[in-house]
């Protein structure tokens, strides 16, 4: 059998302005584990801000470049978002960190009212017109409630048990379902798996279990062993 083709939309480089780096790692590990080709994909536009990781302040150089900044993560291995097609995939992977809030969406500014990044909202619709299954980590379930929920498909996805982003999540016609720490929510209907990792006060252990969780059912949705 073939590898399964699995991509995976980073958003930065780090988790307060970018993807969350432990979370991209556990899902990276996840995939590999399993024999899947990855495919990281990031938009080529600038980032929301920049942020001292150390300070947790602005940082004043400025903001920097979404793709540029993925490339950290891949290795360099990296393709635009405005050139990858559902039909370059079997699957797609979102990690979580503010990245999935502040570039790929603008839901950390704006809340249910967010607008998603143009390329990320295309393929996104693409993948579930193409029943391509779709799995998302921490605050990342946002962006399929406001890209689904506006298409007038009812999602069904997991933050864990925040309720202020749960809340949101409803008021963007989505269903939010509560799980634990490692669980998953899964929507067979509209082909998404979804797991808190972050969205919890855990360590980066917990967070690989639920990651793993959530690939593992991704790719048996896409037809993995």
């Amino acid at each position: 059998m073939a590898a399964l083709r699995v991509g995976v939309m980073l958003g930065g480089c780090g988790v307060f302005d970018g993807s969350e780096i432990h979370e991209a790692v556990a899902i990276l590990i996840a995939l590999d584990k399993r024999g899947a080709q990855i495919v990281c994909i990031a938009p080529n536009v600038e980032q929301a801000g920049a942020v001292n990781h150390l300070t947790k302040q602005p940082d004043p150089r400025g903001p920097r470049n979404v793709l540029e900044e993925s490339a950290r993560i891949a290795r360099g291995a990296i393709r635009d978002a405005a050139t990858v097609t559902a039909a370059d995939l079997d699957a797609i992977v979102f990690p979580g960190g503010f990245g999935a809030a502040r570039n790929l969406s603008t839901f950390a500014a704006d809340g249910p009212a967010c607008r998603v990044d143009a390329q990320v909202e295309r393929l996104l619709l693409e993948m579930h017109e193409a029943k391509k299954p779709i799995g998302l980590a921490c605050i990342a379930p946002v962006i399929v409630a406001r890209v689904l929920g506006k298409a007038g498909v009812r999602p069904k996805v997991t933050i864990g048990t925040d309720r202020g982003t749960a809340d949101a999540i409803r008021s963007m016609n989505a269903e939010h379902v509560p799980t634990g720490e490692i669980g998953v929510c899964i929507d067979d209907a509209n082909r998404l798996v979804s797991t808190p990792c972050y969205m919890n006060q855990v360590g980066p252990w917990t967070v690989f279990q639920g990651a793993e969780k959530m690939v593992e059912e991704v790719l048996r949705m896409a037809g993995g062993r």
